[in-house]
């Protein structure tokens, strides 16, 4: 039976393997038969694209992406989320220790994601929009996609209930909101292989400015 299930293996394998070598046999065969006004086609293409991403990197740099900001109020907070397409926002405090390890993590992605603007905010500051964002537990990150929240990230819960959670493991919760452009997979967190239990919770989307918010727990975590 076993010699049976390696022999079934091995088949496939090498039905995978052909295909692939056939695909790569196609691509050099339809290059080869490129001529070198079809070549310089190829090229101006590129080209173009690399000026259209140049072109868009510089608009983001202008409005503030690659870097993570703090914002001084609310209405500046209305004006960001406005001119962005993506936004993640740090509603912090002071006090509480997990906002700085989340501000580390926070530094690197921005750098990172430039597609996206990496902001935060005081919760002291921000009475009105904490109020009606219900934001009762702090750290809390607010992920925005066209001006409305699409979705949390509260305390540490989905980042493996743990301070020494990795940058990998934000990266890839942000991606699950679809607020930064992720490469990797989707379905399983970088870190579901050594850590069991991770907590996974995603909310409705709503209006900045209307809909409601309720956590599972109503202290900060200071």
């Amino acid at each position: 039976m076993a010699n049976q299930t390696m022999d079934i293996l091995a088949k496939v394998l090498e039905q995978s393997a052909k295909l692939v070598e056939e695909k790569v046999d196609a691509h050099l065969s339809k290059l080869n038969e490129m001529d070198e006004d079809d070549l310089d086609r190829l090229k101006e293409k590129r080209l173009e694209a690399l000026k259209k991403a140049q072109k868009q990197k510089q608009e983001w740099l202008a409005k503030g992406h690659g870097e993570y900001r703090e914002i001084a109020s609310e209405k500046e907070f209305f004006s960001e989320v406005k001119e962005s397409k993506n936004v993640v926002c740090h509603f912090y405090k002071n006090s509480t220790f997990r906002c700085k390890i989340l501000d580390k993590h926070l530094a690197i992605l921005a750098r990172k994601h430039v597609e996206t603007k990496f902001i935060k905010l005081d919760v002291e500051k921000a009475p009105f929009l904490t109020d009606r964002l219900r934001i009762k537990v702090i750290p809390t990150l607010a992920l925005l996609l066209d001006g409305k929240t699409k979705d949390y990230v509260v305390g540490f819960s989905d980042l493996g209930n743990t301070d020494e959670f990795p940058t990998e493991m934000l990266e890839w919760r942000l991606g699950c909101a679809d607020v930064i452009n992720y490469s990797g997979n989707l379905m399983e967190p970088p870190t579901m292989g050594q850590r069991s239990g991770t907590k996974f919770t995603k909310v409705e989307k709503k209006t900045i400015r209307g809909g409601t918010y309720d956590s599972d727990s109503d202290s900060g975590d200071d």
